[in-house]
């Protein structure tokens, strides 16, 4: 009997053991198995973290690229993320620490969306401004084309105006004369009774010219193209010099005026031979030119 109780005794315990092992068995293989179902999540996540982190820096990349010029928000973001891409992919973390990493992943893209906006209008700016930069360029281009025509359009005008507003002869008339014990004056083409040298001289009308007094110069060759006379000089700047017999002034109003002078021979008496007589304005320019002889 004492036996049989014995047996039954360790049937009981052999029993109990195996339930033991069975459960432990079974608690090892599920944990095992929920231990490679929590490493292949956590591979999953982690690539899909790595995969969006990429994703932005690529686009961050791009958006450098495209940057006229380097733009150090953009490389800073751009960094940042790829420190935590070396970060998830060295990391030996649980779910908890890769679920933070993807919400700071939907930070990182909210922040890249306002940077992308910033370089966007920054762009657009730039645009903006480069197309004024050059509207005005070729304003002010033009307008320097314009008066660079219009100081060369004063200067001809002032030029025509000047050339216009000069005075002219309209004719010259020389003749010798003698005066007789009266007084008057008479013609003579012989050296030995000339007394004078009549010089008479119309000054067109000319109604842009300045009224005013004005002095003509008289210049008069003997006949060995001596000036009779001579010994004053006249200049002006950037122009030619004369040596002249004698000026003649008249007050000047615009419209046909006569003007008449008379030259003596300071030296003497005439000489035979042909004379020479040039009228010259105030500007020194030859307006006139007559010949006469004396036998």
């Amino acid at each position: 009997m004492a036996e049989s109780k014995n047996n039954n005794g360790l049937k009981v315990i052999a029993g109990l053991l195996g339930v033991i092992l069975l459960g432990t068995i079974i608690y090892t293989v599920s944990l095992y198995q929920d231990k490679k179902k929590t490493e292949t999540v956590l591979t999953q996540e982690r690539d899909l973290v790595t995969a969006d982190l990429e994703s932005l820096k690529s686009e961050y990349d791009k958006a450098i690229l495209e940057s006229n010029a380097t733009n150090e928000e953009l490389v800073i973001a751009r960094d940042n993320i790829a420190k935590y891409i070396d970060s998830v992919k060295t990391m030996k973390g649980d779910l908890a620490t890769l679920s933070r990493y993807r919400r700071q992943v939907d930070v990182l893209k909210k922040e890249r969306e306002e940077l992308l906006r910033q370089v966007d209008s920054l762009r657009t700016s730039n645009t903006m401004i480069a197309m004024q930069r050059d509207s005005t360029f070729a304003e002010l281009e033009k307008q320097t084309l314009f008066n660079d025509s219009l100081v060369v359009q004063n200067t001809q005008l002032a030029d025509v105006v000047e050339r216009g507003s000069a005075l002219n002869l309209a004719n010259l008339m020389v003749d010798a004369v003698r005066e007789r014990s009266s007084g008057k004056l008479v013609s003579t083409t012989r050296a030995g009774r000339t007394d004078k040298v009549k010089v008479c001289f119309t000054v067109a009308d000319n109604v842009i010219a300045v009224a005013g007094d004005r002095e003509f110069y008289l210049e008069v060759l003997d006949p060995q193209g001596n000036v009779m006379g001579g010994g004053s000089t006249k200049s002006v700047a950037d122009g030619p010099t004369i040596t002249y017999t004698k000026t003649t002034n008249f007050y000047y109003e615009n419209s046909a005026l006569d003007v008449c002078d008379y030259i003596s021979n300071y030296s003497g008496e005439f000489a035979k031979g042909n004379y020479m007589v040039n009228v010259y304005d105030d500007h020194l320019k030859l307006l006139a030119t007559n010949k006469f002889e004396l036998k």
